[in-house]
């Protein structure tokens, strides 16, 4: 039972990481039902081969160490970093920090992308990470979801700098916010924004993945911005 209840702290570990709920992450495993994850999680089963086959067959398999979601050992994480700067076709470059500290936050524990940028959120921060070469970034936080996907997976970090809505640069990628009108909801999201075929007034928000439409918002309806300056992946260790 002990041995259940480890992996199943080690399973809820990697969906918080994730910002999945198990239903969620069953399916990106692609099971019929999310049962066999809950009874994992609950610990009334151990994960069978076929669990650890469809993870290693899935897009998290350069996200997670294996030896640490089998028997706990080493990192959760894996530790070769790939650092993917993005913005790197426009004519107008920032400047270079040899080396800097980025804070990566916990996005969970906090209300919403408005929030963490008024705060700065530092006791949200999980860690700093130490990333050379690249502009200024304010903090970085995990990517969730499949909407950038293959570009960026659900578990990439992303790295951003906090902008006014009015400093966008159509045809690049964002990390915003936007209040959907009439449902006081915050929705955020990572998306390229292009001009809107409906004025100066709108923005349109495309996906890398063909499979999400690309929709318009009004710009006043935009709570958060930020441009998003490099991806991080841990990739599987030579």
């Amino acid at each position: 039972m002990q041995e259940n209840t480890n992996i199943s702290s080690r399973l809820q570990k990697m969906l918080d990481y994730l910002g999945l709920n198990a239903a969620e992450f069953a399916k990106k495993l692609d099971y019929n039902r999310p049962q066999t994850i809950y009874d994992i999680l609950n610990g009334k089963a151990k994960p069978s081969f076929d669990f650890f086959h469809k993870l290693e067959n899935s897009e998290y398999s350069d996200v997670f160490e294996y030896k640490w979601v089998i028997g706990g050992k080493g990192e959760m994480l894996k530790q070769d970093l790939v650092i993917t700067p993005m913005n790197i076709n426009r004519k107008t470059k920032d400047a270079v920090i040899d080396t800097q500290e980025v804070p990566l936050y916990d996005f969970t524990a906090v209300a919403g992308l408005r929030e963490l940028f008024d705060s700065g959120a530092p006791q949200k921060t999980l860690q700093t990470i130490k990333i050379p070469n690249l502009p200024k970034c304010d903090g970085a936080v995990p990517m969730t979801g499949d909407s950038m996907y293959p570009l960026l997976k659900s578990g990439d970090l992303i790295l951003y700098k906090e902008i006014n809505v009015s400093d966008i640069f159509y045809g690049e990628m964002y990390l915003l916010s936007i209040i959907l009108s009439g449902q006081f909801k915050e929705y955020v999201t990572v998306k390229y924004i292009q001009k809107s075929d409906l004025g100066d007034d709108y923005i349109k928000l495309v996906s890398q993945n063909h499979h999400h439409q690309p929709k318009d918002f009004k710009v006043s309806d935009v709570s958060a911005i930020a441009l998003i300056k490099a991806s991080v992946r841990y990739n599987t260790m030579s």
